[in-house]
């Protein structure tokens, strides 16, 4: 796995590559800014880029648009975002491009080595990864009257984990339930968020679109 870091913050982004180095993984680059981070994709041509939210010069959203601007230049490109609190218009607006081999994690995730690895493999793998945190905030800012309201504690847990990226089995472990169960939850939110079958739609994602973009829209 072919890593390129762009964070300015020099102490994590060389804290960042000595970890992911110890590992066995191979940084092949690190920027401090995102014109320094695109030049590095051209040059390297990396598997996974991990990237801050707010770079300089502006430390706004530089770091979401050449993230965006990095998979343009190189279809396939795995992207993990990392930023410092939820922003949660970031996280709708990442999964609004397709959530596949995206995540977006909190900094403070990655002194959880163990959880900041999974992650960083499930979306180099082609899945998603989104934190738990965000996933939280989101869920305690929807309305109560919104299609959600439908679904039954178990089945909002379901959702939650769905979020997060973790496939059924997964699922299944952190519930402690059986594969069948989580299968029959996930049909049952389907159903209640009214997300017919589809060739054009793949209901996981639109699901989960659902939930964050509610969320979104209900913030002031």
């Amino acid at each position: 796995m072919r890593i390129v870091i762009a964070e300015d913050d020099a102490l994590l982004r060389e804290g960042l590559a000595l970890l992911l180095r110890a590992e066995s993984l191979d940084v092949v680059a690190t920027a401090e800014d995102a014109a320094a981070f695109l030049d590095a994709v051209d040059a390297e041509r990396p598997d996974v880029a991990i990237v801050d939210v707010r770079m300089p010069p502006t430390h706004t959203d530089e770091g979401i648009t050449a993230a965006v601007e990095a998979r343009r230049r190189l279809p396939g490109l795995a992207v993990l975002v990392l930023s410092a609190y939820v922003e949660q218009a970031f996280a709708t607006d990442l999964l609004a491009q397709g959530s596949a081999r995206l995540g977006y994690l909190l900094k403070e995730r990655v002194g959880r080595v163990e959880e900041f690895l999974e992650a960083l493999h499930r979306v180099a793998d082609g899945g998603t990864a989104i934190d738990p945190e965000v996933v939280a905030q989101l869920l305690t800012r929807s309305r109560p009257d919104n299609r959600l309201e439908r679904l039954s504690p178990r089945e909002r847990d379901v959702l939650t984990l769905m979020a997060e990226g973790l496939g059924n089995a997964a699922i299944a472990e952190r519930l402690v339930v059986s594969d069948g169960a989580v299968h029959k939850h996930i049909r049952n939110i389907f159903a209640k968020l009214d997300l017919p079958p589809t060739d054009r739609t793949d209901r996981r994602v639109a699901a989960v679109l659902h939930f964050l973009e509610d969320a979104r829209r209900q913030t002031p």
